[in-house]
């Protein structure tokens, strides 16, 4: 995806599955690019951050995450994005402590998770009809 597409949102992280840093939305669900052999992506449909972020899917959290400074050195934050929107798409109220643990497989090394949360937050209160924080 980076190298011969250019699609250089998702990162190379851990290698490991344990960062998010890779997340990538396969036929629907968020999976980790680096567990995945190209020969799983035969057929599938692969939206990259490129792809939420051309069609305006998160336009509302990325303007929110950078409202709140919820992205400090941005390595982190595709992944974060990511996972944040299959959370959104579920469309149901969710805590903050429901919110950590969904976002909970996504390491951020410089924010402490308040800004992100927070960002989350406000666009599900947002998306529900309700007023951000």
């Amino acid at each position: 995806l980076r190298s011969e597409l250019g699609l250089t949102g998702s990162h190379l992280g851990c290698e490991h599955g344990v960062c998010g840093a890779c997340s990538l939305r396969v036929d629907g669900r968020v999976v980790r690019g680096c567990l995945m052999l190209a020969v799983q992506a035969h057929g599938a449909e692969i939206t990259t951050i490129e792809g939420l972020s051309a069609n305006a899917e998160i336009a509302d959290l990325q303007e929110e995450f950078v409202t709140r400074n919820a992205l400090q050195c941005g390595f982190c934050t595709s992944g974060m994005l990511m996972t944040s929107a299959e959370l959104l798409a579920a469309a149901k109220p969710m805590t903050r402590a429901e919110i950590r643990e969904f976002l909970s497989g996504n390491y951020c090394r410089c924010t402490g998770y308040q800004a992100i949360v927070d960002a989350v937050e406000a666009v599900l209160a947002a998306r529900a009809g309700g007023t951000s924080l």
